[in-house]
């Protein structure tokens, strides 16, 4: 991959540079797409697989020995649109996977053609709705600085934040967007509710006036140091990923429900959400391929030591033309394989959910969906591990269809007791 500009004094990437250090992230570069036209993530990718060993800059340590490196313990995926602002506070809640003696908050201008300025950035323990715990507040600085500007198509990467994170437990991240904002980066489906109002409130307990919405706007991830932390773990997917059918507002998309299982019994792992609903795994449409924003969206995140590649085939298999054949999908998992190994991480592949009585079904991609599986379950996969997502859900008597119990009654989502059949089918001891 490509790049050598470091990141200033504000811990702010531009979308060319890429940093050495721990504190400051590049949005630049991609995995070269299989028709060879390279990686975009960031607006910035002319990178393919190569070099891009050692990227995330932060991996976790196990054993006796502390881990005093950067985890990440939330983390949604940039996609490109959203709401504008202007003279305005966003409030927005994140669920935290992991807990951590100090903090650091990310925040994406991904897709932003225009550089922004930021402000009174606030980190709290949400209490209910949009109110915090003033108590528990804290400034967030960047750089030193309480304003700042993330470059067009950068990243923003605060200053370590003297706040204890609790695990599975909702932080309310605050900040000021002063100016008219123009095209921004967001996490489209959020599955929560966050908030905005109108003047600088980001201390206040609660936001007067506030307005909700449904994505994520310009946050990116919250990182945490945790002396037990063996690293994170990233889950790439599209919908079922990013916990379309959970209901919302409590957190149960199968990766929630994966980090209880760790926090329970399982050893310390930060789980980075990384699924974006629509998403494919060879062609653009609801965000960027998976292939494209492999370096971004897994390699690049903080502590990052294995990625479980999920759901997405399953909507290049939906697609109404240009339908990929197994052997294209196969050739598209073994390419971010490959980017994954170069990386030093561990590739866990999942089997394909079966999606019949969808709208995008077809017997032409089940025929896909079959050679897919049968790849992943092959002795020559190279995958590090298996996570059979087909198996945890489909109906024996029809394997082509879910368990009816798993069934959200679109034939292509699960339920929330799907969700968790998924997470229980993830061997911990995979995670050593």
């Amino acid at each position: 991959m490509s790049g050598g500009g470091a990141a200033g004094a504000l811990n702010v990437a531009g979308a060319a540079g890429s940093s050495a250090g721990s504190t400051a992230v590049a949005g630049s570069g991609g995995v070269a797409g299989s028709s060879g036209n390279a990686g975009t993530a960031g607006k910035a990718g002319s990178g393919g697989m190569s070099g891009s060993a050692g990227a995330s800059g932060s991996g976790g340590s196990g054993g006796a020995v502390p881990n005093t490196s950067w985890v990440g313990t939330w983390a949604a995926s940039p996609q490109s649109g959203g709401n504008t602002f202007k003279a305005q506070t966003l409030r927005q809640i994140v669920h935290t996977s992991i807990s951590g003696t100090e903090a650091r908050i990310q925040l994406s201008n991904a897709f932003g053609g225009q550089a922004l300025n930021v402000s009174d950035v606030h980190i709290a323990n949400r209490t209910t709705g949009s109110s915090i715990d003033t108590a528990s507040d804290k400034a967030v600085t960047f750089g030193g600085k309480a304003a700042f500007t993330i470059p067009a198509n950068g990243l923003a990467v605060s200053d370590s934040i003297a706040f204890p994170v609790a695990a599975l437990a909702d932080v309310a991240v605050s900040f000021y967007l002063p100016d008219q904002t123009q095209q921004l980066t967001f996490h489209q489906l959020g599955m929560t509710t966050n908030y905005y109002a109108a003047g600088d409130l980001s201390a206040n307990k609660d936001l007067a006036g506030a307005q909700s919405m449904g994505s994520y706007m310009l946050l990116a991830n919250l990182d945490v140091k945790n002396a037990a932390a063996l690293g994170s773990l990233v889950t790439l997917g599209a919908s079922i990923t990013d916990g379309y059918a959970s209901t919302g507002g409590a957190n149960l998309r199968w990766p929630n429900d994966l980090a209880k299982r760790f926090n329970t019994s399982g050893p310390v792992v930060g789980v980075l959400n990384q699924g974006i609903s629509g998403n494919a795994l060879l062609h653009d449409g609801a965000g960027e391929s998976a292939i494209k924003r492999f370096k971004r969206d897994v390699i690049d995140q903080p502590g990052v030591k294995w990625v479980i590649m999920s759901d997405d085939p399953i909507n290049d298999l939906g697609a109404t033309n240009n339908r990929p054949t197994g052997a294209q999908l196969i050739a598209g998992l073994q390419q971010i394989m490959m980017a994954a190994h170069q990386a030093n991480l561990k590739y866990f592949c999942s089997t394909l959910t079966p999606f019949e009585g969808s709208g995008g079904w077809s017997a032409d991609g089940e025929v896909a969906r079959g050679q897919v599986n049968a790849f992943i379950r092959g002795a020559s996969s190279g995958c590090d591990g298996i996570i059979d997502q087909d198996t945890a859900t489909h109906d024996p008597n029809n394997i082509t269809k879910f368990l009816p119990k798993f069934n959200d009654g679109d034939g292509l989502h699960p339920n929330n007791a799907g969700l968790q059949a998924i997470a229980d089918a993830v061997p911990l001891t995979l995670f050593k």
